[in-house]
């Protein structure tokens, strides 16, 4: 009874199991400007896959083929985000008012990488986890997350991470005028269409592991008997 016991919280345990964090995070290459649409286009790589990626509203400069690297030092990187934005693309906006970010297909919990949004009030209208912020380029500040949980006030010069919960074809966000504050998108994976489906989702391999050792334990007490 006792090595049943045992088999069976270890079953409980890996069907409860937190899903893995998806390493190292993809970011956006940011290729080219329209002057047409008001925007920068851009790609993502993840895996085989190719998602297009295009900002769309007003921006003071975009950087898409050197200058700059504003991404440093270390504020980029978590215990879920093993890497920061890894070049200089960057678009830097100053004239505050509705944003829009697309993408080709859907994404999931995409990544908004932050340089030096100071004083500035952000709603991204979803649920968002700030994953990491510090000393950057301008200097160190705090995201002060507001009320609904949807956005936040730069209480300083923010430089970070955050990350929008859920799966995403485009993001609409508003923010306020400032001399310039920059910005880029990434993600830790597309979505799972099995997920988006309504259909069982197949366990990350952390999870699995677990699975396997409890269903192992008790085939070995039903041998046993």
């Amino acid at each position: 009874m006792r090595l049943l016991a045992t088999a069976l919280t270890a079953l409980g345990a890996a069907l409860a199991a937190p899903a893995a964090f998806a390493a190292p995070a993809y970011w956006t290459d940011w290729t080219s400007t329209s002057a047409v649409a008001s925007g920068v286009i851009g790609s993502l790589t993840v895996g085989s896959s190719t998602v297009g990626v295009t900002y769309t509203g007003p921006y003071q400069f975009a950087q898409t083929s050197g200058g700059t690297n504003y991404w440093v030092p270390d504020a980029y990187t978590s215990a879920a985000v093993d890497n920061g934005p890894p070049d200089s693309d960057i678009i830097a906006l100053n004239a505050g008012g509705p944003k829009t970010i697309t993408f080709s297909q859907s994404v999931h919990n995409p990544l908004i990488g932050l340089v030096s949004w100071n004083g500035n009030t952000v709603d991204f209208g979803a649920p968002i986890a700030v994953l990491s912020y510090g000393p950057g380029f301008w200097g160190n500040g705090t995201p002060v997350v507001n009320g609904s949980g949807t956005g936040f006030f730069g209480a300083g010069e923010v430089h970070g991470v955050i990350e929008l919960l859920g799966d995403f074809t485009s993001i609409t966000f508003t923010d306020t005028s400032e001399n310039w504050h920059g910005i880029t998108v990434g993600v830790l994976g597309v979505t799972d269409p099995q997920c988006t489906a309504g259909t069982t989702c197949i366990p990350e391999p952390g999870t699995l592991g677990l699975l396997g050792g409890a269903l192992a334990a008790l085939a070995g007490i039903r041998r046993k008997r």
